[in-house]
């Protein structure tokens, strides 16, 4: 009987701690990653703000040989929406629009994940000159998670991170050819 009890004081415990450090991390995240491209700024930016062209970097769509796309619009204009459908839940459901488009400067996507889990984050896409042919890219990744699952906050980078960078090496490969 001692231990049971045992075993359920450090359930508990374990429980608590977990709620304490949710209810102290921040419910906002972001994550930003950037690379240099040796390509004119405009040719990035003509090539990024067509979200169909994810196809061919974003590790996400990749990870699926199988997945369903759709897309609704005009790609490269406010209101175009992509649509994902996977069984593999690393890929899930989901859609992303485009928000916002600064014109040669910045593209920005609302990012409604639907599955495995609900969450509504954002992306901002900014192209910088750097010289005459390169093109800095910089990739920001931001949204406000939920209490308890803010928790998860304190390793998005770990999560998110790698896979936005590698996409990035992805794009700059694609447009070096």
């Amino acid at each position: 009987m001692n231990i049971l009890i045992i075993i359920l004081i450090i359930i508990g415990s374990l429980v608590a701690l977990f709620l304490l450090a949710a209810l102290l991390t921040r419910k906002d995240f972001i994550l930003e990653k950037q690379i240099v491209i040796n390509r004119p700024k405009q040719e990035v930016f003509n090539y990024i703000k067509l979200i169909r062209n994810q196809e061919s970097y974003s590790v996400w769509v990749m990870r699926d040989p199988k997945v369903k796309l759709t897309y609704t619009g005009t790609d490269g204009a406010v209101g175009f929406i992509s649509a994902w459908e996977s069984n593999d839940k690393n890929v899930g459901i989901g859609e992303q629009e485009i928000i916002k488009i600064k014109e040669g400067e910045s593209i920005e996507v609302e990012i409604r994940f639907k599955k495995p889990f609900e969450a509504t984050n954002y992306a901002l896409t900014t192209i910088t000159a750097e010289g005459n042919n390169h093109a800095r890219v910089n990739n920001k990744f931001y949204g406000q998670s939920k209490f308890p699952m803010n928790i998860m906050n304190l390793f998005m980078d770990k999560i998110v991170g790698k896979d936005m960078q590698q996409n990035l090496q992805n794009l700059k490969n694609n447009l070096e050819k």
